[in-house]
């Protein structure tokens, strides 16, 4: 019989490249596309532009940073005269700031086009302690009198600025000092100052220093509705009386205050995945009831000058993505990055899943279909009446047929095509004998089939 090794390694090399390599290559190619849109894995370490150290933006922030330890991730706290510090900070793409505290009417989108805000956190209260034997309770009262109206670059500053511009204060008639929080604090306690501006929350520690002093006063505005439709950023609140020590009765009366709210900005280039951290740190931090809040009513979608960052968009309408609030923040983030590569690979495995099987076994099966068209030809040649010649080359040509056949190397659920071929070689083997000897024995030991004619 004849052998053709290098056919069958031929056939083979078709196979494995039918039905393994041209899948796998196309899987590569799926991957290697896909791989193009998968973000980067979040930086375990972020900063956080704040405040002065004894300011309430670092109150907060240190909140968060115990927070974002909890899932491993680092945020540096660095100091700063207030809001408009922070603000130069974030739009300085060198700075090495990702995200900082800003105070609401700082800034306006317009003038930094890169960040993007992610809501409001609570109300921070404008105060005004005072060391007059009188009480006040408008800014026009504040004439020829010396005050600390915030450190340079802060947010206080600018919104004291803002208030005592409003009601005719300014350097003429007013003797105008830039003091940060806790110097102005100490100042107002020598009596170097008479008057001193904080902006801040009830529970900022600075501020329950001064209303728990006896020797400082606090002032109620008595214009808070005026100033809210003068200035729209700010919101009228009441601070009840003994509110901050009912034992005490601090303060001693009921307390109208003007309050713009605390803003967390960031760079909209800062990771997705590191914004619903933080949102979700907010959320933990500012959502309980407060003195001038109340519960759930920070974080908020409200009062910034900045867009809203798509992500936070998302969180304040539906909650933070499913991942992130069943899984820990880690296993959450590679699933979200996997699945940019998983969802293109299940669409081309799909249709691949139906296609490979069938044409895995069509492989398969016209190892053995093709000897059929020989067969076939052979069978031809028989009903023709060839010659004795043509029938030995015939017989000659079933035997190498069937050589070939048997060497056909078929997996276990193929096998069942191979005996059937051979058996139907066998059969045109016995016609073809048939021919040369009607009614006569075919092999030894083997009787020709006998027509027999139906009735």
């Amino acid at each position: 019989m004849i052998t053709n090794p290098k056919g069958r390694h031929r056939e083979a090399w078709k196979d494995f490249v039918l039905v393994v390599a041209v899948p796998l290559l196309v899987v590569i190619a799926v991957v290697v596309v896909a791989i193009q849109f998968v973000n980067p894995a979040p930086p375990r370490h972020i900063t956080i532009s704040t405040s002065a150290a004894e300011g309430g933006y670092h109150f907060f922030a240190g909140q968060y940073q115990r927070i974002l330890a909890r899932d491993g991730i680092t945020l540096e706290l660095r100091t700063s005269a207030g809001s408009a510090e922070n603000l130069a900070r974030l739009s300085k793409p060198d700075s090495g700031v990702d995200l900082a505290l800003v105070q609401d009417g700082v800034a306006a989108a317009s003038d930094y086009p890169d960040l993007v805000s992610l809501g409001s956190l609570y109300y921070e209260p404008m105060w005004v302690f005072h060391r007059t034997r009188r009480e006040l309770s408008r800014f026009g009262e504040l004439k020829g009198l010396r005050i600390a109206t915030g450190g340079e670059g802060s947010g206080t500053r600018a919104l004291a600025l803002e208030l005592l511009s409003a009601s005719g204060i300014s350097d003429n008639n007013a003797r105008l000092v830039a003091l940060g929080p806790d110097a102005a604090a100490r100042a107002l306690s020598a009596g170097e100052v008479d008057v001193a501006f904080f902006v801040g929350s009830p529970s900022v520690p600075i501020i329950q220093r001064l209303l728990r002093d006896p020797g400082v006063r606090v002032m109620s505005f008595g214009q808070a509705e005026a100033l809210t439709r003068r200035l729209p950023y700010l919101h009228h609140l009441v601070l009840p009386e003994g509110a901050i020590d009912m034992v005490r009765n601090i303060p001693a009366r009921d307390l109208d205050l003007v309050a713009p709210t605390a803003t967390l900005v960031a760079r909209d280039s800062l990771h997705p995945a590191l914004m619903y951290l933080l949102l979700q740190a907010a959320t933990e931090v500012h959502s309980p009831a407060r003195l001038l809040s109340r519960k759930n009513e920070f974080p908020s979608d409200r009062d910034s000058g900045l867009p809203l960052a798509e992500q936070a968009q998302r969180y304040y309408k539906s909650g933070p993505p499913f991942l992130i609030r069943v899984l820990p923040f880690w296993l959450a983030t590679f699933l979200d990055r996997m699945l940019i590569l998983i969802i293109p690979l299940i669409a081309v495995l799909m249709p691949f899943s139906r296609v490979l099987p069938g044409l895995y076994g069509w492989r398969f099966r016209s190892r053995v279909f093709r000897w059929y068209g020989q067969l076939g030809a052979l069978e031809a040649e028989i009903r023709g009446g060839a010659g004795p010649e043509a029938r030995a080359r015939c017989l000659e040509k079933l035997d190498w047929i069937e050589g070939e056949v048997e060497r056909i190397r078929l997996p276990l659920a193929f096998v069942q095509h191979r005996y059937i071929l051979l058996e139907h070689v066998d059969l045109v083997r016995r016609r073809l004998r048939g021919e040369q000897a009607p009614g006569a024995s075919v092999r030894a030991g083997t009787e020709a089939p006998t027509r027999v004619r139906a009735r």
